[in-house]
């Protein structure tokens, strides 16, 4: 199970739900300060702005950076939760764990974001990330048609955390 949350929500879930990975999506690391320390095998942070065209000043996610989570998330076996954040748990980290469930589920990116949009009527994931996903695991434009195709999440300044199967959608 993924669980996806705001920055604000993370350290409650740690106690509570003790995943085995945690994905940090940040502006800058000093986002991170008050998180437990963790070990560089089991938690990925990634440094970037939520936005989704280049402006300057600001860092865009990249293919590296999605590269990044998707060669991450490899190492986790599913026993326990992989949590993602980012700042708002928006867009960033909706983004993340639609991409993931993605890989994991080629051919079912409408059934996917149908599923993120009923558990998480807030997000909105950044179409940056989810272009550049598109792009690496060769989805022809599935997976920003199904983004598009829910709609910009209902308006929150911030979302609440939510549990996201990453392996449920079979045909």
């Amino acid at each position: 199970m993924l669980i996806v949350s705001p920055l604000h929500c993370v350290l409650g879930l740690i106690a509570s739900r003790a995943p085995s990975h945690l994905v940090s999506l940040c502006s800058s690391p000093d986002d991170l300060a008050d998180l437990p320390p963790w070990s560089s095998e089991s938690h990925l942070r990634l440094c970037f702005h939520d936005i989704t065209e280049a402006r300057a000043g600001l860092v865009a996610p990249d293919s590296a950076m999605v590269g990044a989570l998707l060669d991450f998330a490899q190492a986790w076996d599913g026993s326990r939760p992989l949590l993602i954040h980012c700042w708002a748990g928006i867009s960033r980290s909706c983004a993340a764990a639609f991409i993931l469930a993605c890989e994991r589920n080629p051919g079912r990116e409408r059934e996917v974001a149908a599923e993120l949009r009923r558990r998480a009527p807030f997000a909105t994931p950044n179409r940056l990330m989810v272009r550049l996903a598109d792009d690496i695991l060769g989805r022809a434009g599935h997976m920003v048609d199904a983004v598009d195709a829910i709609g910009r999440g209902v308006e929150a300044a911030h979302g609440e955390p939510f549990c996201f199967p990453a392996h449920r959608f079979e045909p």
